[in-house]
């Protein structure tokens, strides 16, 4: 695995950001020079890219940093269907070599970690849902000629978000080994059922355990009961269709497995405080690029 340091002491500047989807399967990564750093992050298809002598395959749910070169070219080493969002911004301090780290070697022990932290070069996202909102609200921010200093932050929040979630989402820190596969596993469950009315005692009889112990692991873990986190599974992915494509709030309702758009609609106001439509309505703007 691939490590980069990125400093935690500053803010990040924002350059440039939008959403890019092929035309069709055809479609090839056209060669262009890269003079600051990339996050580009995948929400369908697969992408083929090289970069500095390395091939990069990067699947829909994943993403992939790419840190600025003098010399490097990124171009398509394969013709694909993808379509994904992508981010450039620089740090005040870019004089380490990101893609000579790796994990457990001794170039990450020399690294500060007051002053920087290491994020995998590329990682499935453990919430995507949440980091392609940030990176839609990035666009209407940028549409809509907020300052830059709103800019940077921005960059810099989503770019600390992926991190909190590298670093917290998928392995469960300070648990035994079966704790934690069982919360990942009641995870997926979820997240692959996502489209109906899932129970707490369906996921129970699905693992063999009791419906009052699943709901303590995930407070004991997540500081948040079971029941709480399948709603906000649901609110997640409700806000990635909110933003991202232009599917009916009734269909959105329906797909998520919500009885009808009413009790959707409820439940979405009581978790965020706004109606569906309200929060379409916010991320309305989208710059959207086929070339």
């Amino acid at each position: 695995m691939k490590l980069m340091p990125l400093p935690t002491n500053q803010i990040y500047a924002y350059h440039l950001s939008g959403k890019f989807k092929a035309l069709s399967s055809e479609w090839k990564h056209e060669k262009f020079p890269l003079s600051d750093y990339e996050l580009i992050v995948m929400t369908e298809g697969e992408l083929y890219l090289r970069y500095n002598g390395n091939n990069y395959t990067v699947k829909k749910g994943e993403y992939l940093l790419l840190p600025p070169s003098d010399t490097g070219f990124r171009e398509g080493f394969k013709e694909a269907y993808c379509s994904f969002y992508w981010m450039h911004f620089n740090s005040k301090r870019d004089n380490i070599t990101p893609l000579e780290i790796n994990y457990n070697s001794k170039e990450s022990e020399k690294i500060d970690k007051e002053k920087n932290y290491l994020i995998p070069q590329s990682a499935a996202i453990p919430k995507l849902e949440r980091l392609v909102v940030m990176m839609k609200q990035l666009q209407d921010m940028a549409k809509n000629n907020y300052p830059i200093i709103s800019l940077n932050s921005m960059t810099t929040s989503i770019m600390l978000e992926l991190y909190g979630e590298i670093s917290v989402g998928s392995p469960v820190y300070n648990d035994p080994a079966s704790k934690k596969q069982i919360y990942l596993d009641i995870i997926d469950y979820i997240q692959t059922n996502i489209s109906r009315n899932i129970k707490i005692s369906e996921i129970a009889d699905a693992f063999g355990y009791n419906p009052k112990y699943l709901s303590h692991l995930f407070v004991e873990i997540r500081d948040i009961p079971l029941k709480q986190f399948i709603l906000s599974q649901k609110i997640d992915a409700a806000n990635f269709m909110l933003a991202d494509n232009d599917k009916s709030i009734t269909q959105i309702a329906m797909d998520l497995g919500f009885s009808d758009v009413h009790n959707f609609a409820r439940m979405y106001k009581k978790s965020t405080g706004l109606t569906p439509s309200e929060y379409r309505n916010a991320f309305s703007k989208r710059l959207l690029f086929h070339v």
